[in-house]
């Protein structure tokens, strides 16, 4: 009991660290990406123009580091138990943006803080999140891993049409959907390489796909930060993630909750007060407006 109680702490203590390190770097990251050129607009070559940012790159070297130490949690963890608390993020991207903006909390920060906080406590306190055996059908797998990447290819496809209104949000919700999928992936790699080392990770597709949801939903993201203010954005990511993931591991990854009537019940109050927050939180007038991107110049608008 008291090795299960060790674990679980160390496991809160690394998905609350990844959270901070994510939540700041998503913030200077877009500090950056929003002086980034219109036209390279969902385009590897936004990442190009994006290396030569110190800020930028310090937004990414944060955001390397929480998921590290997300991937290293996922390790010890169910999937299920971590990705909620990763939903945390928003919080720490607040407080830097309160640092920068000097807006007062108010209700709706409180509120939103409230919400995400009692939401992830509810759901963690009601699904009991557990591991089991992974399930071996990978047409499960491929089935719920299709679903997901097939959601954010047409949201990125629609989101591409409307650019400077619900583009971004869109954008941001396929790159929450591909980070669930990577979270996953980066599990399911992990246990590859503690059962073969690197010759049973690396033969496996799972790494190589870990990088492509990575490099994909670097560039959705980037593309989202780019075109509109973060309250925009991070919402959308924010909450997407974890319900992809908490898809994946509860769908292929042998993670079990509890599926009680009054479980149940909590599980999905608990989820629904995490997106209620989040949005909340990341409608504040304390996140970055990004005004500078909201009227794009001609030469950016004939590009497109």
């Amino acid at each position: 009991m008291i090795e299960v109680r060790s674990v679980s702490v160390l496991v809160l203590l690394l998905a609350v660290s990844a959270a901070c390190c994510l939540g700041f770097g998503f913030v200077l990251q877009q500090n950056a990406a929003e002086k980034a050129p219109l036209s390279d607009f969902l385009s590897f070559r936004l990442l190009l123009d994006l290396m030569r940012v110190p800020r930028w790159l310090g937004g990414l070297g944060l955001m390397v580091a929480g998921m590290v130490l997300g991937a290293i949690a996922l390790g010890k963890g169910e999937i299920s138990l971590v990705e909620p608390l990763l939903a945390t993020n928003l919080l720490f991207a607040l407080a830097l943006s309160r640092h920068q903006t000097r807006q007062p909390l108010g209700r709706q920060g409180w509120a939103g803080l409230a919400l995400l906080a009692g939401g992830v406590s509810a759901f963690i306190l009601a699904g009991e999140p557990r591991g089991g055996h992974a399930i071996a059908d990978p047409l499960r797998h491929w089935l719920i891993i299709g679903a997901m990447v097939g959601a954010a290819l047409v949201l990125t496809t629609y989101g591409k049409r409307s650019r400077l209104s619900w583009g971004p949000v869109l954008l941001a919700t396929a790159a929450g959907l591909l980070y669930g999928v990577q979270d996953a992936l980066t599990r399911v790699s992990g246990t590859r390489f503690a059962e073969g080392g690197l010759t049973e990770l690396f033969t496996g597709w799972q790494p190589y796909g870990v990088l492509a949801c990575g490099v994909t939903g670097l560039v959705l993201v980037q593309s989202a930060f780019e075109t509109a203010p973060l309250r925009m954005s991070l919402p959308a990511l924010t909450a997407a993630e974890p319900l992809a993931g908490i898809l994946c591991g509860v769908g292929f990854l042998g993670d079990r909750l509890r599926t009680d009537t009054g479980a149940l019940a909590w599980e999905a109050a608990g989820l629904a007060a995490v997106v209620t927050g989040i949005v909340l939180l990341g409608m504040h007038p304390a996140m970055p407006c990004g005004a500078a991107q909201t009227e794009p110049s001609a030469r950016d608008l004939q590009r497109r």
